[in-house]
């Protein structure tokens, strides 16, 4: 724009022509645009000013972006959203694409910006929900060992009712073990072979 007037030309580089892929809720809401266009057209009749935009006044003349931003701030006002410019929206969409899952390349690609670095320099901020996400997805990548919940206890071994005696060397099933045996509570070890053995 130069001063009042609207200075229109063609994108700045090849990547600002472009096609962009549009939810169904939006494709529908325009549609229903389209339907309220074409009755204001048959109603101005001769007076309709064609200009092959989807968005114009109720004659079909073009809408002046000052104008566009000054109802922008009205409307974010009377709903009292934080204020922001409408140029924001721009960076806004940047940002719900990347937390929805989009890659930065795509997201270059639906702004149409020359290069990558543009686009993660400028109009990639992550929210925090999806900031969060991305910390609880890497968390889950690493191995970690199983927890006991704070409200569960171990189960504890169930006793006999009543321990009777047993004698020296057996347990309780009765079964008696050899004096010269292991005790169930020593540490296994395996001695390593002498040089006879391994040759062996």
């Amino acid at each position: 724009m130069n001063g009042w007037e609207v200075y229109e030309d063609d994108p700045k580089t090849d990547a600002g022509a472009r096609t962009i892929a549009l939810d169904s809720d939006t494709v529908q809401a325009l549609k229903r645009h389209r339907t309220q266009q074409d009755k204001d057209r048959k109603e101005w009749e001769s007076a309709w000013v064609e200009t092959g935009r989807v968005f114009t006044r109720e004659n079909g003349e073009l809408l002046h972006p000052a104008n566009v931003t000054r109802r922008f701030i009205e409307l974010h006002e009377e709903l009292g959203l934080p204020p922001i410019r409408l140029h924001d929206l721009r960076h806004g969409a940047a940002t719900l694409a990347h937390a929805a899952g989009a890659g930065l390349k795509d997201i270059q690609e639906m702004l149409g910006h020359s290069s990558i670095t543009i686009t993660s320099d400028t109009y990639t901020s992550l929210l925090p929900e999806a900031d969060l996400a991305i910390a609880e997805a890497a968390a889950r990548l690493v191995p970690r060992a199983r927890t006991t919940s704070e409200n569960t206890a171990p189960e504890a071994e169930a006793e006999p009712a009543e321990a009777e005696p047993v004698p020296d060397g057996a347990d309780r099933l009765g079964k008696i073990r050899e004096f010269n045996s292991p005790s169930a509570h020593a540490p296994l070890t395996q001695t390593a072979p002498d040089e006879k053995s391994e040759a062996e």
